[in-house]
């Protein structure tokens, strides 16, 4: 058995970290002699390997390719479709929520602003976009790119709007909570006693100025009276000023607030029972009649004005006429009146 072994060549092989090493008995040493390969060796086992990694790829792709599930292209057709089908929906439902808001808007500026006489909010500013940036470039490579712009702009609008009208509302439950004392500052009683409406005299508007001749605008009302006739404040405020003004004689006027003034005109000279910067009620003495400045006899000239603007008094005594007085002082006033000023 020894014999045989010195004369028969066999080949000790082990794994030796991950590569195998070859071993060859010497019976002239009796040992074994490592045995190193060849290029064309190595060349064929790196080259074995190759071809046993690609057929093992091949096969595992087409086991894959064969017996796992995969997207069709009809599959991704049918998924885009029902994309852009909910894309449509969300597109109605955002139509009808600026319907919805729209609606709350026109409440807003025509009931709730109207009521505490508030500015409405300009339409440019609730209708006011995004100028000048580039939010939505991103989406101009997408596809359907033209609805996602148009659904994105739609949902950037109504979130700003939402938020204008939240500030509104905001601003209409500060008006309420001061409407108590909002309403002792509006003017809403005549400046002279006149319950019969006997010394309703010229109106507001055109008309023939008594002195010059001509058609002249009207910026106030005109009672009737004698000399020295109470004057009152027709609203809470304060005296702005009592000081003689060209044309209009002997004058007062009063600011009381929230964009509201009151002028009283051709008062008696210098007989001011009020001075600048006094406080004021509503129905206060503040001076009596007079005749002077460009007036053709006793009476009172009247004004009301907001923001600036002249307005019709003859729409701020409704704390002293009903409906029917109404229309009786308006009648008077502008068809039976007599011209003063």
């Amino acid at each position: 058995m020894h014999e045989k072994l010195c004369f028969t060549t066999f080949v000790l092989k082990y794994n030796q970290v991950m590569r195998k090493v070859y071993y060859i008995f010497n019976p002239n040493t009796r040992t074994y002699d490592r045995v190193h390969p060849t290029a064309a060796q190595r060349f064929l086992t790196i080259l074995r390997s190759i071809l046993l990694y690609i057929i093992f790829g091949g096969v595992s792709f087409l086991m894959f390719y064969l017996f796992i599930d995969k997207p069709t292209a009809q599959e991704f057709e049918n998924e885009n479709s029902q994309l852009l089908a909910q894309y449509n929906i969300l597109s109605s439902r955002l139509d009808r929520a600026m319907i919805v808001l729209q609606d709350i808007q026109q409440r807003d500026d025509n009931l709730y602003r109207v009521m505490l006489d508030a500015e409405p909010v300009p339409e440019k500013t609730r209708n006011a976009g995004y100028a000048g940036t580039n939010r939505y470039d991103e989406l101009l490579n997408m596809d359907n790119a033209e609805l996602l712009v148009e659904t994105t702009q739609k949902i950037d609008l109504l979130e700003k709007q939402l938020y204008l009208q939240i500030k509104s509302f905001d601003e209409i439950v500060a008006l309420d909570k001061d409407a108590e004392t909002r309403l002792r500052h509006i003017p809403a009683i005549q400046p002279i006693a006149n319950r019969d409406l006997k010394r309703t005299a010229s109106g507001y508007g055109y008309r023939i100025d008594p002195v010059y001749k001509v058609r002249k605008f009207h910026k106030g009302m005109d009672f009737s009276c004698d000399k020295r006739t109470p004057i009152y404040a027709t609203a809470d405020g304060v005296v702005e000023s009592a000081k003689w003004m060209p044309g209009y004689g002997y004058t007062v006027i009063i600011n009381h607030g929230y964009g509201y003034k009151t002028l009283y005109a051709h008062l008696l000279d210098k007989k001011f029972l009020v001075k600048p910067k006094q406080k004021v009620l509503r129905g206060e003495q503040i001076a009596l009649s007079g005749n002077s400045g460009k007036s053709t006899g006793p009476h009172l000239h009247y004004e009301v004005i907001v923001k600036g603007k002249n307005e019709n008094p003859i729409n701020y005594y409704f704390m002293d006429l009903d409906a029917d007085g109404y229309d009786m002082m308006l009648n008077m006033a502008e068809n039976h009146g007599k011209i003063y000023d």
